[in-house]
């Protein structure tokens, strides 16, 4: 599940040139505000309001209700990683651009505490690829025994994914097939067919998710039914 804090206590970061306000139509992410780091609902509800959009138009545009749309904005509710996805696409950005914060990385370099954090059920997925990285989105995981990404299979664009297990394992529904995954194994697939990531084992595991192009749109699929 996704909490309401991203993960950026600390790094160095550059407090001389404030963020511009985003204009509507533009991909910017206002600044958010407090020392403890960006909130994800306040972070939702800047960019709705400089995009000009209303709760009930971004709730349309994405698939969800109002009511979920306002608890987010205003902490009283988690929110699984399909539906960030589907909050980012409505608009009109990846969940990295929605994550990042702002922090200066130097000659690209995205130190691990710095990394914006979408907390999972039992879990953690890091976002590794920040703007202006534009032709790769990557996240890393971890999953504690009995997490995952979700209960729902999702689907996300049409691009290359390729699935890394880095330590542990994990069992990846791939179009309805369960695929049992161990440290250093492999795969790759579309992004537009239905997945899903679990680990019923009794230790935790690391991966990493790689994409090629970005995939900002998302949404639920239905494991049972034909691959896009």
């Amino acid at each position: 599940m996704i909490g309401g804090r991203v993960n950026t206590e600390l790094g160095t970061r550059s407090h001389s040139t404030p963020r511009a306000e985003a204009r509507p139509g533009s991909t910017a992410v206002p600044a958010a505000k407090g020392d403890d780091g960006p909130d994800l609902g306040d972070r939702v509800a800047a960019v709705r309001r400089s995009r000009g959009l209303s709760l009930r138009a971004l709730a349309s545009a994405a698939g969800v209700s109002s009511s979920f749309l306002s608890q987010l904005e205003n902490g009283r509710t988690n929110a699984s990683v399909s539906s960030l996805r589907k909050v980012a696409a409505a608009l009109g950005l990846t969940p990295a651009q929605l994550l990042d914060d702002g922090v200066t990385h130097t000659a690209g370099v995205l130190r691990a505490e710095d990394r914006p954090t979408i907390p999972l059920d039992g879990g953690i997925k890091y976002v590794l690829s920040l703007p202006p990285l534009r032709q790769l989105e990557v996240y890393a995981g971890t999953f504690e025994p009995g997490a995952s990404t979700g209960p729902d299979h999702y689907v996300h664009g049409a691009s290359q994914e390729m699935f890394v297990v880095t330590a542990g394992s994990v069992v990846l529904t791939l179009d309805g097939t369960d695929y049992t995954m161990r440290k250093g194994d492999s795969i790759e697939y579309m992004s537009n067919v239905p997945h899903r990531v679990a680990n019923p084992f009794e230790q935790g595991a690391e991966v990493l998710w790689i994409n090629s192009p970005p995939t900002p749109d998302e949404t639920v699929a239905d494991p049972t039914g034909p691959s896009r």
